[in-house]
């Protein structure tokens, strides 16, 4: 007994069934390629990444020490220090209503010139036991740029802080008087000023607030007495500390 053929679907289903799949491959392969062109999102770089140049290096602390100035660069009446001036807390310890003013006070009083993030590489404090001065003198590191900000700062005070009245913590008001200092022609960029503060009666402090910077590298110094101010150590320490900075540097880049 023969059995007869299966019935085979019209031709022109078979066609129309073709044709979808391949449409829809065809459309498939296209979101795939579509997806395959566009471009991944960039993942975003780091603040490292994006930073221009890298902190400047620092002169070792013992290269920053060998930058030091000492009693003998001052002569014979000066020594190491024996410790901090009475003056200091009695008429800098202030405050004042004008902003720039206040932080100069501040800097006279903390020595933190170029701010308490940039900590000093090497300090000495030396007396003048003859005529009472003392002298603190700092080696800092930083940017340059940084630096010289703070040294154009320092310039501005004679004229927005050429007389202004500070007032201690017990009360007592003092008068200030800023000007200009003469200096020599030392490091690649420098300023300084002179500090008058009256304490009443016959007490006069002078002091003054000398920065120097050669480089990324920088000397400060404060040279203070309720005597007569002690230009010339003033001079000479601003003098011979920044050639020093400046042969240290040079050695140091040419142990490298």
């Amino acid at each position: 007994m023969q059995h007869a053929p299966a019935a085979r679907p019209p031709l022109a289903a078979v066609l129309s069934a073709v044709l979808a799949l391949t449409a829809a491959a065809c459309a498939g392969g296209g979101r795939t390629a579509e997806r395959a062109a566009t471009p991944a999102p960039t993942a975003p770089r780091s603040p490292a990444a994006l930073t221009p140049t890298a902190v400047p290096p620092v002169l070792t602390r013992g290269q920053a020490r060998a930058a030091l100035i000492t009693e003998d660069d001052l002569g014979e009446a000066w020594e190491p220090t024996r410790g901090a001036a009475t003056w200091r807390d009695e008429l800098l310890k202030a405050t004042t209503e004008r902003p720039d003013c206040g932080r100069l006070l501040d800097v006279l009083y903390t020595e933190d010139l170029f701010g308490t993030a940039t900590a000093p590489r090497a300090t000495a404090a030396l007396d003048d036991a003859d005529g009472g001065a003392q002298l603190h003198y700092r080696v800092t590191s930083h940017r340059a740029a940084d630096l010289d900000r703070t040294l154009a700062w320092l310039g501005t005070l004679p004229d927005t802080c050429g007389r202004f009245t500070s007032r201690a913590a017990q009360g007592a008001a003092r008068s200030v008087r800023v000007a200009a200092l003469t200096l020599p022609e030392a490091g690649e960029a420098r300023q300084g000023v002179r500090v008058t503060v009256d304490g009443g009666g016959d007490t006069v402090l002078t002091v003054d607030l000398v920065a120097v910077r050669v480089g990324d590298d920088a000397a400060s110094l404060t040279n203070g007495t309720l005597t007569e101010p002690a230009t010339d150590a003033t001079w000479t320490a601003t003098d011979t500390g920044a050639r020093r900075l400046t042969e240290v540097r040079r050695q140091g880049r040419a142990q490298v």
